[in-house]
Order: structure tokens, then sequence, then C-alpha cells
């Protein structure tokens, strides 16, 4: 077998029905320009890029920059999001817009958020969200909390991606919930996709040990201080995550084991 079977040619993200090559999922928001914007979201690789109807413009106003000039459907995928809804009403009706304005896009990433102090998710109004968005056609790439019973329901009613998050939004506290994040890999049969609370490379890296299928990120990105090098670090976290995770890693012990043994040796 060769070395790198498996990895990274042959191991794409699939959600839905569309394949990826790229597990780091990127957002456009907070970023100094789109000049800004772009250069870090070419430097990460990602290929499904997520943008926020309700603060962008992708065509639905006609005398202000598009966001499309600088990331092409052609090239990317966008990924619509309801960022900024707090009820089930308003998040069909952004997603509804979104698919107008994109020409039958149906791949969203939904969020019906349950408090504007720590955008924690109401997972109630989410679920019937994505009842409803199912039904009406649409692929459910789905923000959540870290509750792996909430997970599998979301799953259950249709979901093409359960994300749970990692820490709050935006905090950049990194991975604080591995055990929950483990038990919604373990039961989930889609991918699993941490969103929000990533602050720096080594954060990915630890997502994607844990066995997460990709990483959804936006502040840590455009808050750097060189925001292109920190996509271009996060993309490595990401791809060295993924292949630790493949490799699986030698058991922990509590005592040391000599790298080079003596057992069988002559002196």
């Amino acid at each position: 077998m060769n070395a790198t079977e498996g990895f990274p040619d042959n191991d794409p993200l699939i959600v839905g029905h569309r394949r990826f090559g790229s597990r780091l999922l990127v957002g456009t928001g907070k970023y100094r320009d789109m000049a800004e914007a772009q250069s870090a979201i070419e430097a990460s690789g990602a290929e499904i890029v997520t943008v926020a109807i309700r603060r962008s413009n992708i065509g639905q106003n006609p005398d202000e920059p598009n966001l499309l000039d600088i990331l092409p459907p052609e090239r990317f995928t966008i990924l619509p999001n309801t960022a900024g809804c707090y009820t089930v009403e308003d998040a069909l009706r952004t997603c509804r817009l979104a698919r107008e304005l994109l020409g039958g896009h149906d791949l969203v990433k939904l969020e019906v958020l349950g408090d504007e102090r720590t955008l924690y998710p109401d997972v109630g109004a989410t679920l019937e969200a994505t009842q409803q968005l199912v039904a009406e056609g649409f692929e459910v790439m789905v923000y959540t909390s870290d509750d792996p019973i909430i997970a599998r329901r979301l799953e259950e009613a249709g979901a093409v991606s359960v994300m749970p998050l990692a820490a709050p939004i935006g905090s950049g506290l990194g991975i604080q919930n591995r055990y929950n994040i483990l038990e919604i890999i373990d039961n989930a049969s889609v991918p699993v996709i941490v969103d929000a609370g990533v602050g720096t490379a080594s954060d990915c890296t630890v997502a994607m040990e844990l066995g997460c299928h990709g990483v959804l990120l936006n502040t840590a990105i455009a808050q750097a201080q060189r925001p292109a090098l920190m996509a271009r670090a996060m993309r490595d976290g990401v791809t060295a995550g993924r292949a630790a995770y493949l490799a699986e890693r030698m058991p922990r012990r509590r005592y040391a084991s000599a790298s080079s043994p003596l057992d069988g040796t002559f002196f």
C-alpha cells in the first residue's frame, strides 16, 4: 500500500451530493476591505465560502460592491447563511432570498440564534427551521450547540451536515468541548464540521484529530494581524489534523518507551 493512499487526493469532503477537496470552510465578514478578504480566502485554499445574506451584498443591492465579483461561483461554492436571524421566519425568508439571488442554489447554512450576547443557537427553532427547509428542497448545513441529542435530531430531520460550536462565536477560545464533539461524531452519519470558537491553527488540528470532517471559521482569520498568513496556517492545520487522524496515533502511555529498544541487540 502506498504510504499516502487515501490522502489527500482520495479523501474528499462529501456534503450532500457535492464533493470538495478542502476541509476548511471560511467566511467573508470582518475584513477591512474586499481586497483583504479576497487574498485571505485564496490563501486558505477553501472551496466553500459562507456569506451572511443579511449583512453582505451578493446582488440584492445593485449600487454596492458585490461579493460575487471577488468570489465567482464558478470557482467557489457560495454557502449562504442566516447569521443574525433569531426567528424561524427570518431564517426561512433569508434562505429563500439566497436561492433566488443565486439562481436556484439550494445549499445553505442555517443559524437561528437564541441569545444576542453569546450567539448560542435556539435549538428548538433550529430544528423547526431545518425541517421546513428540507421540505422545501434545501440542503441544510446547520449550526448547533454541542448537544449530541439535538445533533442527532437535526440529522434525522434531514440536515446534510451538523455544525456544533467548539466555543462561542468569535471567541477564539478553541475546542472547549472535546467529549461532546466526540459523541456527536460517533453517532453521526453526515459530516460533522466544527463551527465557531476556533482561534488559531492548532485548534483546527485538534478538531480534525478528533475526527471532525471539517472546520468553518471567519473571525480568527479576519482579525489576525496578517489575515492571509493566518489563512494559510489554518489550511495547513486542517490538513495536518486530518492526516494525523487517518494515520491513527500511537497509544498514550504513563511511562517512557525507548525509541530504539535494546531487546535483541548485540554489544
